[in-house]
């Protein structure tokens, strides 16, 4: 069986990869996935196995953990209330960091400083100061030191655990020099007031801690717009429906209608749950489920499903399926299932941590100890031991990621790509295959005439009287042939004596004539003979026109490709990466679409559940992109590897994915890999920077080289290695800000 459970505690990908491990181990465990991002854990287990013994084994481990959906009117903190508390914590870090780096750093770099707080007279008023300014720092942040130290204790050490460490051991070494300034100071000794006035690392503690506030900002309001999605997929079903039980009728609560109801369905109204239609008929919009965007004509016999809109029409239906069951509620429970099951992405840091940090602690205390034995000077040592945290510091570290982040994901938003999280931007660029949903992606997503035959009549004729028997339905091919007239300034008349045909098409008067317009099917049922055309292999409708017994013309509407599809395709192509289509439309339409713009399988025909299966099947083979505009495309867009959502499209597809490309331009598919592939490479370039300053200074701040060299790391100096490290990271980041897509090069 599998079971979902939320999980608390967890600060880092370290967190969730100690948690995997440790629930694994639990003898009849079969599989276990931890989503970071989203706090929770699904479990496949046997039945022998409770809730009660996997919470166990999680809260030992060092986390909380509820089976998800129990305890729902305890109080929570509410994603959006989350990111407005990361948001506080992220501003109040940076009001107080600034000015604190702004005391540290001032006077050795020439800066303009009040008077009491220059030279070694004012020491005190220098450290007290820049205390002052690092306490609410502290207490705004004091969660890395909650969970840092409580691993620490647990012996299973994450990053907050460095960060706790580094930043705590910074902060009490500074106090401590407090301390030896004021005894120093009043017993005359202005030598060791300057020494230890140099040094204080105060200025680090906050650097580390506001840098990592940045970074937890980010994830947050990652998470947050996953939740967003659930919520816009289930207010798509109305919250109440007309019911008709005993012959009387009456408004009743969606969840209160039963199996078996006849439910009443007017003009305008979506459609509650799933069910056939027992009398009457609709025109309805199935754009949600199947993306397709031409509305299908329902009649006795036909099933309705849950979430679609009644465009036109009257008609009764009977309840099949409800609540749970309904195709509706399945597509919701997929993205919640894709969004759980998707594998958070371990950070290169995070996994470093699980050796750097155990082994800088373990350098840190071990240098105090053999100093302190060697030279009989526990201050000395100490200093060593604080130099090694100090030094070790995760500053750089903090800032290797976000900062390329920040800037990768500020030159798509240039470019109209908005990518939503780190994960995306990582996995973009290793996807090997990337897939299309056909309408509204690869197509325009609405009707437009391609052909106009007339026969005995002009073509003008033709579709002036189209148009103005099409202008009396709301079709969206009526819709195409309307727009055609208007775009060729053709005056469109009136028309009477409407009549609907389901199914076939409609007739009106017109000029005292009979006027037919419908598809092959009406045509042979009024005696009529249609010289068919290849139309259907084109991806194309045609529809029919007769007037006087006689036709008199046929006019071809299809949903166009648009413009940069086929450049796109051809990129990712010489790319080396694999595309695919997939589509609820009919096989002959897809594959003559797919022959037009170069995509070389097609996978038709099929349902919103289908489409995450076969996105699923695809990443057996390697990682995968989907790209999508519809509320149907949301299970294959959060199931993908990464999302890749129309900027016309759906809000829930929008939602549902991980990057959103505003311009609706597929060459921004294009854009987002090569610029992923860029970003990849400069954040290893801002880890080899982050972490060469640790390689040369940590074995000298332990005092490898003192004996022998003399060579002992000058705390001012360690403090602007961290910086100019810091420095580094940044400028090689900004150099993003020059990227260009390779197409737009014409390479």
């Amino acid at each position: 069986m599998k079971q979902k459970f939320d999980v608390t505690g967890m600060s880092c990908a370290a967190c969730s990869t100690r948690l995997e491990k440790k629930v694994s181990k639990i003898q009849g465990v079969e599989n276990v996935s931890v989503n970071l991002l989203a706090n929770s854990m699904v479990v496949e287990h046997t039945d022998d196995i409770t809730d009660k013994d996997i919470i166990k084994v999680v809260e030992d481990t060092g986390f909380g953990a509820t089976v998800k959906g129990e305890n729902v009117k305890k109080e929570t903190v509410k994603p959006n209330d989350e990111l407005k508390e990361m948001k506080n914590r992220l501003i109040t870090s940076l009001f107080f960091t600034i000015p604190l780096f702004y005391i540290a750093m001032g006077d050795m770099w020439g800066l303009p400083m009040p008077e009491f707080l220059i030279g070694t007279e004012n020491a005190i008023a220098y450290a007290f100061t820049q205390f002052l300014f690092v306490l609410p720092i502290v207490f705004i942040n004091r969660k890395y030191f909650i969970n840092g130290f409580k691993n620490l204790y647990r012996l299973s050490p994450n990053m907050d655990s460095l960060i706790a460490v580094g930043a705590g051991a910074a902060i009490v070494y500074g106090v401590y020099s407090i301390y030896k300034i004021g005894f120093t100071l009043g017993n005359g000794n202005m030598q060791t007031a300057h020494h230890f006035m140099m040094h204080l690392y105060f200025e680090s503690a906050g650097m580390i801690l506001t840098l990592i506030t940045l970074g937890k900002f980010f994830e947050t309001r990652a998470k947050d717009r996953t939740s967003e999605a659930i919520t816009k997929l289930m207010n798509l079903a109305p919250k109440t429906a007309l019911i008709n039980r005993n012959g009387v009728e009456g408004e009743v609560l969606v969840e209160d209608i039963v199996v078996g109801d006849i439910v009443i369905i007017k003009n305008g109204n979506a459609i509650p749950v799933d069910g056939v239609v027992i009398e009457g008929y609709g025109v309805v919009d199935e754009s949600a489920l199947t993306g397709e965007s031409i509305p299908v004509t329902k009649e006795v016999g036909d099933s309705v499903t849950a979430g679609t809109l009644n465009n036109s029409g009257f008609f009764k239906m009977e309840t099949k399926r409800v609540g749970e069951d309904t195709t509706l509620a399945k597509i919701i429970r997929l993205v919640e299932d894709a969004t759980t099951s998707k594998a958070p992405i371990a950070k290169l840091a995070d996994k470093i941590s699980g050796v750097f940090v155990p082994v800088v602690i373990s350098i840190a205390i071990l240098a105090t100890i053999v100093w302190t034995i060697l030279t009989k000077d526990f201050e000395f040592a100490l200093g060593i031991g604080i130099s090694v945290l100090v030094i070790s510091c995760p500053c750089a570290l903090g800032l290797a990621t976000p900062t390329a982040i920040m800037v990768g994901t500020g030159k798509g938003a240039e470019n109209g790509i908005l990518i939503k999280s780190a994960e995306a931007l990582e996995i973009l660029h290793s996807v090997n295959t990337v897939v299309f949903d056909k309408t509204g992606t690869i197509t325009e997503g609405k009707p437009k005439v391609t052909d106009i035959i007339p026969c005995g009549v002009s073509e003008d004729e033709l579709i002036k009287i189209a148009a103005t028997i099409e202008n009396l339905s709301s079709h969206p091919l009526a819709e195409a042939i309307v727009n055609s007239a208007r775009e060729k300034n053709i005056t469109i008349e009136e028309a009477s004596e409407y009549e609907l045909l389901p199914g076939k098409g409609m007739s009106a008067v017109y000029r005292d004539q009979k006027i037919y317009a419908g598809n092959s099917k009406l045509m042979s049922e009024l005696g009529f003979e249609i010289e068919r055309e290849n139309f259907a292999e084109q991806g194309k409708t045609p529809l029919y026109f007769s007037k006087d017994n006689k036709i008199i013309g046929t006019i071809a509407v299809a949903d166009t490709i648009k413009e940069d599809s086929k450049t796109a395709i051809r990129n990712l192509n010489q790319m080396g990466i694999e595309t695919v289509m997939i589509t609820g439309d009919n096989h002959r339409t897809a594959e003559a679409i797919a022959k037009q713009v170069g995509i070389h399988k097609v996978v038709a025909e099929v349902l919103p559940e289908d489409k995450e299966k076969e996105v699923r099947k695809l990443q057996e083979s390697g990682q995968v992109a989907m790209v999508g505009d519809g509320i149907n495309d949301a299970p294959a867009l959060a199931r993908a590897d990464v999302g890749m959502a129309i900027g016309a499209g759906t809000e829930v597809a929008i939602e549902s994915a991980d990057v959103v490309l505003m311009k609706s331009n597929l060459l921004d598919v294009v854009s987002a890999i090569g610029l992923s592939k860029a970003v990849m490479v400069n954040i290893k370039e801002n880890l080899f920077w982050a972490f060469i300053y640790n390689a040369i200074g940590v074995p000298i701040a332990a005092g490898l080289f003192y004996n022998k060299f003399g060579l002992l790391l000058n705390p001012m100096i360690g403090a602007a290695a961290m910086s100019f490290s810091s420095v580094s990271v940044v400028s090689n980041a900004l150099r993003l800000k020059f990227f260009t897509p390779k197409w737009k090069r014409g390479e």
